[in-house]
């Protein structure tokens, strides 16, 4: 059987063995709009729940507009010009307007990742800035949520007469879907929020998983902090399988973004009767697995169907290594991951400690295997699972232990599928 990978920007096909019971989960996808910039229109235009993004912007002397960085495939290009035309309309013209780059801990954008974030034109008539979490001044103290997480915002956003932003949803490992408050916090919060945000009184919530929203208690801190920052107007479309817009989700955060999920879910969700032995997966290619960092929410949206004591295949590039250099040290010095994990609980949070937390939380019940050849070898020791050096290794390594005619489940586009075990009952019908 021979699958295309997502893995990098040119993919990589690999031939599986026979006799197994393979089950190809792909990505559900949405049917395009037929016009985008009509839909767009539409959107801004006739919000939900509420007032003409134009009648919003009206006697207001400035705007601030959040974009996701160079992680995420938003469509800035196409959905800031109509954006900017109505905020003209109004009066709150382009040199009153900043573009804030929503890195949360991430690297800021470079000078060609920022034309690429909001196309060649745009960049050379915008004031587009980089947010930068560890910088403590740049941001403006809005006071505790209810359960105690100091919020800081970056200032030139607050400062603004209007808050937008713009966004995509996807499945997220701990959010259980992008978008909405997430270009906020942690997009734009410094990183004495973030780490607050990241710590193991949420990783561990059994609700913060990818495709959870409705008792999530992470995405019920992030509301609360979009609030505490006026969040004004927001702008999230969902993505075709081809990264065309299939719907725009505009109007009032909590309302826009939660109709936003709805259809997402309902397109993306792909349930099985029962788990599998063993997934192989990807990190759904660039620009999701650009680092190894990004790269863990390949494993974690598979673990949700795979047996206890089954295995994780993933494949991702990783041109840029690692990650960040506090995620870097970790993933060195941290050989065992119950170690890790038992080391947590009471510590001073670590940039970036989150993201491996998750990935230790997998580790615990399933066997982890991973081609990811931009990852140095230095950091092989210590990954938990064995990493090998050719695709045709790995998938050797992978079938070795499983039994004969394994259910293995493959899935080409890793997190860009919702995969779930149903629980009881037929499954819904998707669009």
């Amino acid at each position: 059987m021979k699958v295309h990978l997502a893995f990098g920007k040119t993919g990589l096909d690999v031939e599986l063995p026979e006799g197994y019971d393979y089950q190809l989960l792909e990505a559900r996808s949405a049917r395009p709009v037929e016009d985008a910039g009509a839909a767009l229109a539409s959107a801004l235009d006739r919000p939900i729940a509420s007032a003409p993004l134009a009648e919003l912007a009206r006697g207001k002397k400035s705007a601030a507009i959040s974009v996701c960085d160079i992680t995420r495939p938003a469509p800035n290009r196409i959905v800031l010009p109509p954006v900017l035309e109505r905020l003209e309309r109004a009066g709150v013209h382009r040199n009153a307007v900043t573009v804030l780059i929503a890195t949360g801990l991430h690297r800021p954008a470079t000078d060609s990742e920022i034309r690429e974030i909001v196309g060649e034109e745009l960049a050379g008539q915008l004031r587009i800035v980089n947010h930068y979490a560890r910088q403590l001044s740049d941001h403006r103290f809005l006071g505790y949520t209810s359960t105690g997480t100091p919020v800081y915002i970056d200032e030139r956003f607050v400062a603004a007469d209007l808050h937008l932003t713009l966004g995509f949803i996807e499945p997220h490992l701990m959010l259980g879907f992008s978008g909405g408050r997430k270009l906020i916090a942690p997009g734009l919060a410094a990183q004495e929020t973030i780490k607050q945000l990241h710590s193991p009184k949420f990783m561990r919530e059994a609700k913060a998983v990818e495709g959870s929203i409705e008792e999530n208690p992470l995405h019920r801190e992030l509301l609360e902090i979009a609030s505490l920052a006026r969040h004004d107007f927001m702008v999230d479309v969902a993505l075709t399988r081809d990264r065309r817009i299939a719907g725009v989700f505009a109007g009032n955060p909590v309302e826009a973004h939660r109709q936003g999920v709805d259809f997402v879910r309902r397109v993306m969700l792909e349930q099985l009767a029962e788990p599998v032995d063993a997934v192989i997966t990807t990190s759904a290619g660039y620009p999701l697995d650009l680092t190894f960092y990004q790269a863990v929410k390949g494993v974690t949206a598979a673990s949700h169907i795979v047996k206890p004591g089954g295995a994780i295949l993933l494949f991702a590039q990783c041109s840029e290594g690692a990650g960040a250099p506090e995620f870097s040290r970790m993933l060195r010095e941290n050989p065992s991951s119950r170690r890790f994990l038992d080391s947590l609980p009471g510590a001073p949070v670590e940039v970036d400690q989150w993201q491996l937390e998750k990935l230790a939380l997998v580790m615990e019940k399933l066997r982890v295997l991973f081609y990811v050849p931009g990852l140095g070898a230095e950091y092989h020791p210590t990954l938990w699972g064995p990493a090998y050096s050719t695709p045709r290794q790995a998938l050797e390594a992978l079938f070795a232990g499983l039994p004969p005619r394994a259910r293995v489940a493959v899935i080409p586009e890793g997190p860009y599928v919702l995969a779930k075990v149903r629980e009881h009952g037929p499954a819904p019908a998707c669009e």
